[in-house]
């Protein structure tokens, strides 16, 4: 297979210019995009995968040097190499220090300008292998699927990864949530700086500021020493705040201005603190259902929901199924010699994607290990998923007409626990003292259960 053709940008207000250069760069085997000013270079930015822009400094209108300020502080991951008639040292040192990757005169030489264009390509494609690399050693894993669903969700995070808007993620519990927030922080500028990811929901409310903001020694009972919050500590990084739905009121309001300002202030502090941060957010909340039972402030949701992204459900994208199971089975190859050679049958497979999977990926994932140890062969059969799987889902129902056939907690509880002897005694042969001994209590206990539950072999 042929390795993919670079694209050039060529952003020049002369034709002739723009023609002479794409000819020298067709013949080298690049793809050649043009632009005759700065605000259509823009334009073909947001919609093209440009791999390096050549812009020309003096243009009408938007100038090369501002071209390359909105391109800087759009967050695009692609080297600029500016050409000018008019060079000095002057000029070349400012587009240096805002980001160009090099600064050639006109006319540009054609083997330095050639020489430029294939280390500028060769240095990105060395920082995209090092994102990647860091990415595994980090134990980020792919956004498996073919779906058009998760198809359009990495596309959008290509998009949007390089900026510093914000995002907010919505789905079910387990969908994989913050495996997109994570993919958006590794693809972004910002993919050396720290990933600080706060789950609001696990954090009591009366603790959320402190533990976002940090404190003063002595703000409250208990701060014996100063405390860094997560916001100071995702400087220069992203901070991903989860289960944003479940913060509480007062906090939400303590974020929105930070969002705002930019600056936050330590719980018993008076100082400000400016600070750097990306802010990914996610929820399986409907926000806006919150915001109209005024649990959740308006204005910040729509602070923090300028890029929307939601992660469906596995029933709403089944053909993904085969290939997150395969991806768990190497992964679990990986990870455990006991794992290796298994694999399912394709009775098998079709009875997994035609299950209905409430606990999404989370519960795939279990499934499948559990199917892998507990199968009698390295090849997991049909019978093995009706068996392990469709099983739990009867003992679901079974639980659940349990819950529905006892009005009070006591009577829950003693059918409950009549059910549980029942069944130890059976796995056991109905052999008291082995009984006793696998659920750990007294044989004359298990007497006295026998016959308050009238239990009999």
């Amino acid at each position: 297979m042929s390795a993919r053709k670079s694209t050039i940008l060529i952003t020049d207000d002369e034709k002739s210019i723009r023609n002479t250069l794409r000819e020298i760069l067709e013949f080298e085997n690049y793809n050649v995009l043009e632009a005759e000013n700065g605000e259509n270079a823009l334009g073909v930015l947001e919609k093209e995968g440009v791999d390096l822009l050549l812009l020309d400094i003096k243009m009408k209108g938007m100038d090369g040097i501002e071209v390359l300020e909105n391109v800087k502080s759009r967050g695009w991951a692609l080297p600029v190499i500016l050409i000018s008639g008019h060079g000095n040292i002057e000029i070349a040192v400012e587009a240096t220090r805002k980001g160009a990757y090099d600064f050639l005169e006109k006319p540009p030489d054609l083997n330095r300008m050639l020489v430029s264009i294939r280390n500028a390509l060769e240095n990105r494609k060395l920082v995209d292998e090092n994102r990647q690399m860091r990415s595994k050693l980090h134990g980020v894993q792919d956004i498996i699927g073919k779906s058009s669903q998760i198809q359009q969700i990495k596309s959008i995070i290509d998009k949007v990864a390089p900026s510093n808007s914000r995002v907010l993620i919505t789905g079910e519990n387990g969908t994989g949530k913050e495996l997109v927030a994570l993919w958006i922080h590794e693809k972004s500028q910002r993919y050396s700086g720290p990933f600080i990811d706060v789950n609001c929901a696990a954090i009591p409310s009366e603790l959320l500021e402190s533990e976002l903001f940090g404190h003063e020694k002595g703000a409250f009972t208990g701060a014996d020493q100063q405390r860094i919050g997560k916001f100071e500590q995702a400087d220069g990084g992203t901070i991903f705040l989860d289960e944003i739905g479940d913060m509480s009121y007062d906090a939400q309001a303590k974020v929105l201005r930070a969002l705002q300002e930019k600056i936050i202030t330590r719980v018993g502090g008076n100082e400000g603190i400016p600070v750097d941060v990306r802010v990914l957010s996610a929820t399986n909340k409907d926000l806006k259902e919150e915001i109209a039972n005024k649990r959740f402030r308006e204005d910040l949701f729509h602070r923090l929901n300028v890029i929307p992204i939601n992660v469906p459900p596995l029933r709403e994208r089944k053909e993904d199924i085969p290939l997150l199971i395969e991806s768990y089975l190497d992964r679990l190859a990986n990870e455990d010699i006991i794992f290796s050679g298994s694999s399912f049958d394709e009775e098998a497979m079709q009875e997994m994607t035609n299950h209905s999977w409430s606990g999404n990926i989370r519960e795939l994932q279990n499934v499948v290990e559990r199917l892998v140890l507990l199968s009698s062969e390295k090849t997991i059969t049909r019978k093995d998923v009706e068996k392990f799987v469709s099983q739990k889902r009867e003992t679901d129902a079974a639980l659940d007409e349990l819950i529905h056939r006892n009005a009070t907690f006591q009577t829950f509880k003693e059918e409950a626990e009549r059910l549980f002897l029942v069944k130890k005694l059976e796995e056991n042969d109905w052999n008291i003292s082995q009984t006793a001994d696998a659920i750990d209590i007294q044989r004359s206990h298990i007497y006295n259960k026998m016959k308050k539950y009238d239990i009999e072999k």
